[in-house]
């Protein structure tokens, strides 16, 4: 699968994703966000750091970069599109995911390891792990607090479409492993062939970084062109 990692101005995990996806086995390319053809990819990803800067609100810029159509295309077709921290919020901006990413509960910036538990393995983030697995993949994000409008919520709930919750390492969940304030301790969202994650899996795929738990979940997101793509 050759996916595209869309780099806009302020992103700064690009290069983490690249590496993380070759080092699973696929290919990808940096594709600059003025970009407006990406016929030649099977699937996108948007990676962390700080669109435009974050000015105005995080994503709120990025959403009308000229690439973001191609995004919606494939995103249509039925292709693999995987947002990532600031991808996450971005997505949310273009209407691809529900709910929205608000500063975090103590407003402070988080930079440390957490837990997930899988809930679900019906998203191209899961779909290789198991109900009820831990893992541990670095948090790095001032807003990665997800809410939504309440109908939204239920219907996210109610169709499996929270593939991940924060945690504690024996996968107990509840406020106080909650830590950003994200309602109902979400950490990721999909909605078919699209997902957003606010934690990076990208930096968890080799021991020597303290956890490759997070080869499961880009490893999920490479085997999901069978499944997802039309």
């Amino acid at each position: 699968m050759k996916t595209a990692v869309v780099v806009f101005p302020g992103s700064n995990c690009e290069h983490d994703v690249v590496y993380a996806l070759e080092g699973l086995g696929g290919s990808a390319d940096l594709v600059w966000h003025r970009d407006t053809d990406l016929s030649g990819y099977d699937s996108v990803v948007l990676p962390g750091g700080f669109a435009h800067g974050d000015y105005l609100r995080t994503g709120a810029i990025a959403r009308f970069s000229p690439v973001m159509a191609e995004v919606n295309r494939l995103a249509a077709s039925g292709a693999p599109v995987l947002g990532i921290c600031n991808g996450f919020q971005i997505l949310c901006e273009a209407g691809l995911l529900p709910g929205v990413l608000l500063q975090n509960r103590d407003l402070k910036f988080i930079c440390k390891p957490i837990h997930l538990r899988v809930e679900s393995t019906n998203s191209i983030l899961t779909r290789a792990a198991h109900v009820g697995d831990v893992l541990e993949i670095p948090l790095n994000s001032y807003e990665g607090n997800f809410t939504a409008a309440p109908d939204e919520l239920a219907s996210l709930e109610s169709a499996g479409q929270v593939p991940l919750r924060y945690s504690d390492a024996s996968g107990s969940v509840d406020e106080t492993n909650n830590p950003n304030g994200s309602t109902n301790n979400i950490a990721a969202v999909s909605s078919g062939n699209v997902a957003g994650i606010m934690p990076h899996p990208e930096r968890a795929i080799e021991s020597i970084l303290g956890s490759a738990d997070g080869r499961i979940l880009l490893e999920s997101f490479l085997q999901s062109k069978v499944s997802s793509h039309v």
